[in-house]
């Protein structure tokens, strides 16, 4: 069965802004010039030019008329048609008229002409219209001679609709480069403001950032700017309260493990002590993440020297295969927190761990390779979920609170990237940090 293609506009026309709005106002109006200057050639200039044509062809048909019936008195006719016609006329005798046509670059006058003058006249005829200035000389063969007539080229053909297409191409120059210039000043209002999101929405601020433009791109940017701070301050406060839960949760904690620590030992001792040390360990995760967000700027970094001190800062099996140098802007504390909870992961669930580092056109990543149990794809997005740990082999026996992908996912999209995960060649796991270059 044949496939059907179906072609949609959007993938013939341009996908930026800019190139459309260019398109919006450059095709309509080469499309009006076009049909007015068509109408205009067919309707005025090439009437006009064929009606002045076959007013020449007549009289030089006269002319040639007269000469074979008033051979005497050809001269004075001549004369006299001069005077009155303004034509010219000259008889050569014992002459030829050339074989080859001369041509004008715009071929519609020749054929109109040639078309008038094949009308009026049975002689074979001979025509210049490109040469001689304001003149156009047409020769007819009469016998074994050549009358020359030489004609005003006002009166051959219509020679002033060029000005009026010269005045219809410069306005229209003049409208487009107006309506150009309009939007180019509209549309670098709205990249400005692509680039103000995209600096918030990776952590950054953009301080020189002013709303400019038409009075709906000013009314997006301060929305924009509105849910910036409205979300900053959430996030402060989120941090804030984690914080004081965290710190204030040490207290109870540690008198708890004291209390245990005087108590006879036993199975249940020894689980409740487990408990309490995961519990910490959660409090320890919490801080961390906290201080983390807390007054750190973003500050450009190497991401490869990064990701190589954090390996050698774990040890175990990690090794580098494929390290780009290559730099970002990050919070440096969240992303080697990040870093570190991904490469520990892999190491905790495999027993080979390999890492690319990689420089793409736009994105910095970290490949890390595992050869452990995996994750099935089902349940991958699970796997990002806080406090959430997949009953599959891959978490058995293994420590963690279930935060380490959560903080890692939650880090790289405050950054404008993300984390995905997918099957590793080595048999395992597949974890992908990208970040902005």
């Amino acid at each position: 069965m044949a496939k059907r293609f179906h072609i949609r506009l959007r993938d013939i026309t341009p996908r930026g802004l800019y190139p459309r709005s260019v398109l919006m106002v450059v095709l309509p109006m080469i499309l009006l010039l076009s049909a007015v200057t068509y109408i205009f050639y067919d309707s005025h200039w090439r009437h006009t030019s064929r009606k002045l044509s076959q007013t020449i062809s007549s009289e030089i048909q006269f002319m040639v008329e007269l000469r074979r019936q008033y051979p005497d008195q050809f001269d004075a006719l001549r004369d006299e048609a001069s005077r009155s016609m303004q034509l010219d006329a000259t008889v050569l005798e014992n002459s030829r008229i050339p074989t080859e046509q001369k041509r004008l670059f715009f071929s519609a006058l020749d054929d109109i002409f040639s078309r008038e003058l094949d009308v009026s006249l049975d002689q074979p005829f001979w025509f210049d219209i490109s040469g001689y200035g304001e003149k156009v000389e047409i020769q007819v063969q009469d016998g074994s001679d050549v009358i020359r007539f030489m004609a005003e080229r006002d009166r051959t053909f219509s020679t002033t609709g060029h000005i009026f297409i010269v005045w219809v191409i410069g306005a229209s120059g003049i409208l487009i480069a107006l309506a150009l210039g309009f939007l180019r000043n509209q549309v670098r209002s709205i990249l400005k403001l692509t680039e103000a999101a995209k600096a918030y929405g990776r952590g950054r601020d953009a301080d020189n950032y002013r709303p400019s433009g038409a009075t709906e791109i000013r009314d997006a940017a301060r929305a924009v700017m509105d849910m910036r701070t409205r979300l900053t301050t959430f996030a402060e406060q989120r941090t804030t309260m984690l914080a004081g839960i965290s710190h204030d949760l040490r207290t109870p904690l540690t008198r708890l493990k004291l209390q245990l620590a005087m108590m006879e030992e036993t199975d249940d001792i020894r689980a409740a002590r487990e408990d309490l040390r995961q519990m910490g360990a959660m409090l320890d995760e919490y801080l961390a993440f906290a201080s983390g967000v807390e007054g750190e700027a973003p500050t450009e970094m190497r991401f490869d020297t990064l990701v190589a001190d954090t390996v050698a800062a774990l040890g175990g099996q990690a090794t580098i295969r494929k390290a780009d140098a290559v730099s970002i802007i990050a919070r440096e504390g969240l992303i080697r927190r990040a870093v570190t909870n991904l490469i520990s992961n892999a190491q905790g669930f495999g027993d080979r761990v390999e890492i690319d580092i990689i420089e793409g056109p736009h994105m910095a990543e970290l490949v890390i390779d595992d050869d452990g149990p995996g994750i099935p794809p089902d349940e991958r997005e699970e796997a990002f979920r806080p406090f959430h740990r997949l009953d599959a082999s891959r978490n058995q026996n293994v420590p963690g609170t279930g935060l380490g992908l959560s903080i890692a996912r939650d880090t790289a999209r405050q950054h404008g990237g993300d984390i995905r995960l997918e099957d590793s060649p080595l048999g395992g796991l597949r974890v992908r940090l990208r970040l902005p270059i």
